[in-house]
């Protein structure tokens, strides 16, 4: 395995004021009693919401934190103890953090990290133009880093970290606060690199649509501990999630109350547009457009997916 994680646990010790002169001392819990593992070549999507454990994990299993209990080997290695040879054999792109240079020019973070890595010129240039050709990054390659969109700037980041071809590659909301052009570009870019290197990816998200395209696996956490195991249709079929169609009409209509499969929850503008959900388990998208544009005229069409956060709420109330 590439990744195997037995009872891993992370306690904090907060100290509260409790009068003039006295503080007292509580144990808060971060992470309690995770298991998992990771195969190679497997991409697997670790969710759930903001303080429920996520970042915790993936500091423990970086080396960044030594957790209080349990068992971690990343690629063999224990993170703490090995730490600077493990990072020989990971990759981490963090949404809110860079490991490029801020006042440099792309390129020259690039040629910094190779010899960082100690990577011979040769091996890094030749990884270097397989990822700027995917990732579109030639005309970048002059400008400082500062001066790079967020999107620009995040497929720099990924190509920084997967230049020195690493076994894991980490992805810590990876795809935060891109357009949707840029989002697609990333994740093709991503969905190749396991295809054609056999890559392994932990990926952190609230984007639904992320998951959908990169994992074969998800790991729900919530309150520090497990709460589900296997794959987004399984858990939207199980907490019960919507999907919702929503169409806007050449002309206003009746409200479309008896399509197969759905439930009309909302009619706007006297009936020119209306929102539909419908349950992945039960009818599919593309059967929904079909049967509405049998009986009316379609000017446009979208469709809301559910949101991780209510995913990830409704397991919750659900008693996992």
């Amino acid at each position: 395995m590439i990744v195997d994680v037995e009872h891993l646990r992370r306690d904090y010790v907060v100290r509260r004021r409790a009068g003039r002169f006295a503080r007292t001392r509580h144990v808060v819990t971060a992470v309690d009693d995770v298991s998992f593992s990771i195969a190679p070549g497997e991409c697997l999507g670790y969710i759930g919401a903001n303080g429920a454990g996520k970042s915790t994990t993936i500091k423990m299993l970086m080396g960044i934190l030594l957790p209080t209990a349990g068992r971690v080997r990343i690629c063999g290695l224990e993170p703490v103890a090995q730490r600077t040879v493990l990072a020989r054999r990971v990759g981490a792109v963090f949404g809110q953090r860079s490991q490029l240079w801020w006042d440099l020019p792309l390129a020259d973070s690039f040629r910094l990290l190779g010899a960082i890595h100690r990577l011979p010129e040769a091996l890094w240039r030749s990884r270097l133009r397989e990822c700027a050709d995917q990732l579109e990054l030639d005309e970048l390659f002059p400008t400082p880093v500062r001066e790079l969109s967020l999107g620009q700037r995040m497929r720099g980041e990924v190509a920084a970290a997967l230049l020195h071809s690493p076994e894991l590659l980490v992805l810590d909301e990876p795809t935060i606060g891109l357009d949707l052009l840029s989002k697609e570009r990333l994740r093709g870019f991503l969905a190749r690199e396991r295809t054609e290197r056999g890559t392994t990816i932990l990926l952190t998200t609230h984007d639904l649509t992320d998951i959908e395209r990169l994992s074969d696996r998800i790991l729900v956490i919530d309150h520090g501990r497990l709460a589900f195991d296997g794959t987004l249709p399984a858990l939207v079929s199980r907490v019960g999630a919507e999907r919702v169609l929503v169409v806007d009409l050449v002309e206003p209509a009746a409200p479309l109350a008896d399509v197969p499969g759905t439930v009309l929850r909302t009619v706007e503008a006297g009936g020119l547009r209306q929102h539909l959900a419908f349950r992945p388990e039960q009818t599919t998208a593309a059967a929904v457009v079909a049967a509405v544009a049998g009986r009316v005229q379609l000017r446009d069409l979208a469709i809301t997916e559910p949101d991780i956060e209510d995913v990830v709420r409704r397991l919750y109330l659900s008693g996992g």
